[in-house]
């Protein structure tokens, strides 16, 4: 007869996840590096109760935060859900989805709170563990304070809305439930095809609920994280379409990184001369510098590689999942008949455009490939337009992180573009710092211009592109490695949507640089609604001029360096350049315990960074009074006439000759 344990649910499930370990090319760690939470009723008598005895029974541990990682399940408490969430998944970013965090959070509101991180999670495919708590499962007090009642159907319950959103979702309604569910949990957070958010909903009675559980369910377990190899009739097709172009082009994705595959991505171009252009996720799969690198594609990419993809005959797509930005919304590959090889560990992003399909890890994948290539290279002109079209493109560059005097001279003073903050910070950071961004004009101009000079140094989330999620990411990335200092760059639009994890770092004693970028609204959007003809209406910080009753009137009087110091920031306020750049190094100088710096900068919208030569597919109006809206529309539809289906075949029945 096997030996149990008497525990909650809740205790169960602390005690398991504190057990849990995962495994890739022989290194083992800590599955789970803590437990971030807010406490309500649903969760505070629960899941709540059982961190603390976990704690209380772990004994003392001398230090901060970031010592007490990887022992048990240390908890930090968050200011909100939402942030939480953002934290767990820029720290399982920064560890390559090997090592993650739970949430948890109260019945109703404080769990649906999770709701925009469990999507940003799935959608990037990033593991993170959800608890939100749920109503009673018996219904003996229904119905309960912040509880959903559907007279349509009596199990409803607001946790149901993480099901779409999730890559697994379950409840446990009865204890017998737990053990098959935790497991299964497991299998999709360190599964590499499968992860994204994982959501456990948890009944607030069931969680107080004792049952005598087996002691083998809380022995370690280790999680191995699979390298599955690509098949090699695969590998050899997709060498033999490669050999069979003139103008082939990588497109490496977040996958390289999820991988570790950019060495295996250097050695394939260098010795076969394949440009590699990058997505935001794949940003720096080739470091700065790299011969074969010709940065950003699509609609926020560089003009080297967007010249390069209007004439490529063969894309290789490289752990992308094909986002209407990296493809400038099915516009940036125009070549007529142009055919995609894709490697990816996903089978659905892998059947792209009609690519062929190479399913593996990306390293082992890029490895075989370039063995299967040999010492094939393309055309020693086409080397020689790369290098050329990258020069130009650098040169651009260099020109906006220092623009000249016609545009200077018509700043206000005190006021710099966005351009140079970005190059400043670029320039006066380390190489290994991490750069952080995630909504606004910021990525698409960071996509551009910035210069990636370590692995892992480039944080971008684009993929649901979640304003709010600096500030609290740049926690989980510097928890994940705290010899890294992490400049998150935030606008004011962004920094007003979730100021709170301040406080959190303030707490855990968590240094992290915010970069705040003031210019007085939605930047990004202001720019697009101007674009597509609606004059920027309702982007602007602005007051109701009296006059006309209309958002025109004065900036209003916001102050967001002293909230950043009400909070418990240390604030540096930069009025131009020169004293940018010696912030940056204040910032840098400051204690690693200290808690968050903030830099406050005012910026000029009106100047743009550098034309990518590109489009996004935003429909414009059809009809309008407006003149503005009509001409846009006009534009619209032209580019509209350049989106391709990507539906040519890359099989042999095309007659391409074997080489």
């Amino acid at each position: 007869m096997s030996r149990t344990v008497r525990l909650t649910v809740a205790q169960a499930v602390v005690r398991f996840l504190g057990q849990q370990r995962s495994e890739r090319d022989g290194q083992v760690r800590p599955l789970f590096a803590g437990c971030l939470g807010i406490f309500g009723h649903g969760n505070v008598a629960g899941v709540g109760q059982a961190l603390l005895q976990e704690e209380l029974a772990a004994g003392e541990r001398p230090g901060g935060i970031t010592e007490r990682l990887g022992h048990g399940l240390p908890y930090v408490l968050a200011r909100n859900e939402q942030a939480m969430v953002h934290t767990a998944v820029a720290y399982a970013r920064q560890q390559d989805r090997l090592q993650t965090w739970a949430c948890t959070a109260s019945v109703g509101p404080g769990s649906t709170n999770m709701l925009t991180g469990a999507a940003l999670a799935t959608i990037n495919r990033l593991p993170v563990l959800l608890l939100p708590s749920s109503t009673f499962a018996t219904r003996a007090a229904g119905p309960l304070l912040q509880e959903l009642e559907s007279p349509h159907a009596g199990d409803a319950v607001v946790n149901d809305a993480f099901r779409p959103l999730s890559r697994f979702y379950d409840e446990v309604r009865r204890p017998e439930q737990l053990p098959s569910i935790l497991l299964a949990a497991v299998r999709v957070l360190t599964d590499p095809a499968e992860t994204g958010a994982v959501t456990i909903s948890l009944p607030q009675d069931v969680q107080a609920e004792a049952h005598d559980w087996p002691v083998e369910l809380f022995e370690e377990r280790v999680h191995h994280v699979a390298r599955p190899p690509a098949e090699p009739s695969r590998i050899t097709e997709a060498a033999r379409i490669i050999r069979s172009a003139e103008r082939p082009m990588i497109v490496a994705g977040g996958g390289v990184h999820h991988s570790g595959a950019e060495e295996a991505l250097s050695r394939l171009a260098s010795v076969s001369g394949i440009p590699v252009a990058e997505t935001q996720a794949g940003k720096g799969s080739l470091l700065h510098g790299h011969p074969r690198l010709v940065g950003a594609v699509g609609s926020t990419g560089t003009t080297a590689a967007n010249a390069l993809a209007r004439r490529a005959d063969v894309v290789i797509g490289v752990g992308t999942r094909y986002q209407d930005f990296t493809t400038a919304s099915r516009t940036a590959f125009a070549a007529d008949g142009v055919r995609f090889v894709n490697l990816n560990i996903a089978p659905f992003d892998a059947a792209k455009h009609a690519g062929l399909m190479v399913v593996g890890d990306a390293r082992e994948a890029l490895a075989a490939l370039a063995e299967e290539l040999g010492d094939w290279s393309v055309a020693e002109d086409y080397r020689g337009e790369q290098t050329r079209l990258w020069a130009e493109w650098d040169a651009r560059v260099e020109a906006g992180h220092h623009p000249p005097p016609e545009i200077t001279d018509r700043l206000a003073e005190g006021v710099l573009t966005q351009g140079s903050v970005l190059g400043a910070v670029n320039e006066h950071s380390d190489p290994r710092d991490v750069v952080l961004c995630a909504a606004g004009s910021m990525p698409g101009d960071l996509h551009k211009t910035w210069r990636v000079r370590e692995r892992r140094a480039y944080h971008v989330e684009y993929g649901y592109s979640c304003m709010g999620y600096e500030i609290p990411a740049a926690i989980g990335i510097r928890l994940a490695d705290p010899s890294r200092d992490v400049f998150a760059m935030v606008g004011d639009g962004g920094y007003l949507m979730m100021p709170t994890e301040l406080v959190t770092a303030v707490q855990e004693g968590v240094k992290v640089i915010v970069v705040l970028v003031q210019n007085h609204g939605f930047h990004s959007i202001g720019s697009l609604s101007q674009e597509l003809g609606s004059q920027r209406f309702g982007t602007s910080y602005r007051a109701r001029d009296p006059r006309t009753g209309r958002l025109e009137g004065e900036h209003l009087p916001v102050d967001l360096a002293a909230n950043a110091r009400s909070l418990g920031a240390h604030v540096i306020e930069v009025t131009d350049e020169e004293g940018l750049a010696a912030a940056v190094r204040e910032a840098k100088g400051a204690p690693t315990d200290g808690g968050p710096v903030l830099i406050h900068v005012r910026t000029d919208p009106g100047v743009p960074a550098p034309d990518s030569q590109s489009w996004w597919d935003v429909p414009v109006s059809e009809v309008s009074e407006l003149a503005s809206t009509r001409c846009a529309r006009e534009e619209y539809v032209r580019h509209k006439e350049g989106q391709q289906a990507h539906l040519t075949p890359t099989d042999r029945s095309r007659g391409h000759t074997h080489n």
